[in-house]
C-alpha cells in the first residue's frame, strides 16, 4: 500500500517530493509572464507614438489599439519560450500565451469591425509570428533577418495606431512604419560587434547605407516629409558613435550599451513624432 508520507534520514515525516512538487508547480502557473527584453518595449510605444502622432488625434480606439499591441507583444514571449523548451510541455507558458493571446485577439477583432483596413496589419503580424515560429524550429530565432522581421512586426504599431484612430492607412504612415524598422533594426547591427563572430562592420555600413538610401527615396517620392526623413539621421550619428568609440561599446556593460541605444531612440521619436505633428494642435 502506497504511504501519502515518507520519513528522511531525521527520521522527519513529510509529503512525497513529487506531491510537493506539484503543488509548487501549480503556484508557478499563476506568475504571469514578461518579455525581459525591456527594449522592445521602447519599440513598441515609439512606434505606435509615430502613427498616433501621424494621425494627428487622439480617441477611444487610439487606447485599445495600444492596449491590443501591447498584450499581443507580450504574447510572443511565452510561447516563444516554450518552443524552445518544446521537449517539456511548460503549463505556465501555455496559460499566459492563452490568457495574453485572448485579450490580444479579442482587441483585434473589435477594432476590425470599427476598421476594416486592420485586417491587412493583422495579417502582417500573422506572418511575422509564423516566420519567427518556424526559425525556432530551425534554430535561427537570433539571426539577422528574423530579427528584422521581428522589429518590422513589432513597428507595425505604427499602422495599427494611425489605422485604428482614423479609419484609413496612407503612404505615409506606411513609409514611416518602415523607417521605423529600419531606425530600430540598427540596434541588431551594433549590438553584435560585442560578439567575435558578428564583429565585423562590413554589415553595418551597407545596412545604414541601404537604409538612407530608402529614407531619402520615400522623402523625393513626397511619402515622407523633409524633417521626418532627416530624422533618420539620428541613427547615422549614432553608427558613427559607435564606431569612434568602438573599443568602449565591445567591454562596456551591457546597461551601458542600452542607455546609449535608449537614448538615441528616445531622440528621434521625439522628432519624428513632432515632425508629422501640425503647426497648431486643434482645439478640445
Amino acid at each position: 500500500m502506497n504511504e501519502p508520507f515518507s520519513v528522511n534520514e531525521l527520521g522527519i515525516t513529510g509529503l512525497r517530493t513529487e506531491e510537493q512538487q506539484q503543488k509548487v508547480d501549480f503556484r508557478g502557473w499563476l506568475k504571469p509572464t514578461f518579455s525581459p527584453e525591456h527594449g522592445v518595449l521602447i519599440v513598441l510605444f515609439g512606434s505606435f507614438l509615430t502613427g498616433a502622432a501621424l494621425a494627428q488625434t487622439w480617441n477611444y480606439c487610439t487606447n485599445l489599439a495600444l492596449i491590443c499591441a501591447f498584450f499581443a507583444l507580450q504574447t510572443e514571449h511565452p510561447l516563444i519560450v516554450q518552443l524552445k523548451q518544446r521537449s517539456t510541455w511548460k503549463p505556465r507558458y501555455l496559460i499566459w500565451t492563452g490568457i495574453y493571446g485572448t485579450i490580444a485577439v479579442s482587441l483585434a477583432v473589435w477594432l476590425w469591425i470599427q476598421s476594416p483596413i486592420l485586417v491587412w496589419i493583422y495579417a502582417l503580424v500573422l506572418c511575422g509570428l509564423m516566420i519567427d515560429v518556424v526559425a525556432v524550429f530551425r534554430r535561427k530565432h537570433k539571426s539577422i533577418l528574423n530579427e528584422l522581421i521581428i522589429f518590422a512586426a513589432i513597428c507595425l504599431s505604427t499602422p495599427l495606431a494611425y489605422a485604428a484612430t482614423t479609419g484609413n492607412l496612407s503612404l505615409e504612415a506606411l513609409a514611416m512604419w518602415i523607417l521605423n524598422t529600419l531606425f530600430f533594426g540598427s540596434a541588431i547591427f551594433t549590438i553584435k560587434l560585442r560578439r567575435k563572430k558578428t564583429s565585423s562592420l562590413k554589415s553595418g555600413i551597407i545596412y545604414h547605407s541601404f537604409a538612407s538610401a530608402i529614407a531619402i527615396v520615400f522623402f523625393a517620392l513626397g511619402w515622407l516629409k523633409l524633417v521626418t526623413a532627416l530624422a533618420f539621421a539620428i541613427v547615422l550619428i549614432k553608427f558613427a558613435v559607435v564606431i569612434v568609440f568602438r573599443k568602449w561599446y565591445t567591454k562596456a556593460k551591457f546597461h551601458s550599451v542600452a542607455l546609449l541605444e535608449t537614448r538615441f531612440a528616445l531622440f528621434y521619436i521625439a522628432v519624428a513624432a513632432i515632425s508629422v505633428l501640425p503647426a497648431h494642435l486643434p482645439k478640445l
